[in-house]
C-alpha cells in the first residue's frame, strides 16, 4: 500500500512511528500520512513486517492492533492473499469478505493471541466479524471499477505456513467457505476488541487445492503455475488498491452510520471493574 501510494505521489506529510506495545512490538514500523488531495489520515503496517519476514504463525496480532488503537485508527482496511474454493471466483478478482470461519489451532502464537483479555470476562459480539457500514461503502466504491468485486464471501482460516490438504479442500468447500487463507484471524476479533471497525479485501491468487492435478489441467509446470499465482497477487493488489484510493475520496458514508464495532464493549464486559 505505502509503496503504491508513494509511486502515485498520494502519500503527504510521510512520517514514521516506532510503537512499543504491552504486547511486545508490532510487525515493524508504522507509516503515517495523509491521502493527497483528500487530507484523510493514514496508518499503514504490514504485518508481515520489513520483505514479508513474519510467517502467519508468527504475527504479532495483539501488537499490531494494540499499536494502530494507540494511533487512533478507528476503521481498518485489510488486504490478504487467498486461495479461491469456488468456480466463481477467479484469481485476479477481489472479494469484500463477510464471514469467517476459523480453522486455526493455536500453533505457535496464535492461541495467545486471541484476545486482549486474559484476566477478565470479556465476550465480545461478533455474528458479523466485518463492518457492514464498511462493507457498504467498499461495496459503493467498486461500482466504478472494472474489477470483479464479489460483494461478499466466507473465509475460512488456517494456520499455516503450509497449505491445505486435498481432503481439508474438500472440507473447507462443504463447510460454505469460498476462500481460504491464514490471516484475517485473529486479527479480526482483536480489532472488534478494540473497537475498531474492520473490513477485509480478499485478494484469490488461485484455485487452493480442490481441483484435481489443477497444474497439470492448466499444463504449466510448478514453477510456471508459481509465477502464475504471483501475477495474480499482483494484479489483485493493484485493484485493491485502486479500490481503496476510490472509497477514500469519500468518507462520508462512514461519518453517517456509526460502526456497530465502536461500542463492541458497552456490553461485554462481565467482569466487575473493581476486580480488573
Amino acid at each position: 500500500m505505502e509503496e503504491r501510494l508513494n509511486a502515485a505521489g498520494l502519500l503527504k506529510d510521510r512520517q514514521t512511528r516506532e510503537i512499543q506495545t504491552p504486547f511486545g512490538n508490532p510487525s515493524g514500523p508504522i507509516v503515517l500520512g495523509t491521502l493527497a488531495g483528500a487530507d484523510v489520515p493514514l496508518v499503514i503496517l504490514r504485518r508481515h513486517g520489513e520483505g514479508h519476514g513474519i510467517p502467519p504463525h508468527r504475527i504479532p496480532w495483539r501488537a499490531n492492533i494494540f499499536a494502530l488503537k494507540a494511533l487512533g485508527v478507528t476503521h481498518i482496511i485489510a488486504t490478504g492473499a487467498v486461495g479461491s474454493l469456488r468456480e466463481h471466483i477467479r484469481p485476479g478478482e477481489l472479494v469484500l469478505c463477510d464471514q469467517f470461519i476459523d480453522r486455526t489451532t493455536g500453533a505457535g502464537t496464535r492461541g495467545q493471541e486471541r484476545t486482549f483479555f486474559d484476566n477478565a470476562a470479556v465476550h465480545v459480539e461478533f455474528a458479523d466479524p466485518c463492518c457492514p457500514v464498511m462493507r457498504d461503502w467498499l461495496v459503493d466504491a467498486s461500482r466504478a471499477s472494472e474489477t470483479k468485486t464479489h460483494r461478499a464471501g466466507t473465509y475460512v482460516v488456517i494456520d499455516g505456513p503450509t497449505f491445505s490438504t486435498r481432503a481439508e479442500a474438500s472440507m473447507h468447500r462443504a463447510m460454505g467457505a469460498d476462500v481460504v487463507g491464514m490471516t484475517a484471524l485473529p486479527e479480526a476479533r482483536l480489532a472488534r476488541e478494540a473497537e475498531i471497525a474492520y473490513a477485509l479485501i480478499a485478494l484469490p491468487t488461485d484455485d487452493d487445492c480442490w481441483r484435481p492435478a489443477q497444474d497439470q489441467q492448466q499444463g504449466q509446470s510448478p514453477e510456471s503455475l508459481l509465477q502464475t499465482i504471483i501475477g495474480n497477487l499482483k494484479q489483485s493488489a493493484e485493484d485493491a488498491f485502486g479500490l481503496i484510493e476510490s472509497a477514500l475520496r469519500d468518507l462520508s458514508p462512514l461519518a453517517d452510520r456509526p460502526s456497530p464495532a465502536h461500542d463492541a464493549l458497552r456490553l461485554a464486559v462481565w467482569t466487575p471493574e473493581s476486580h480488573i
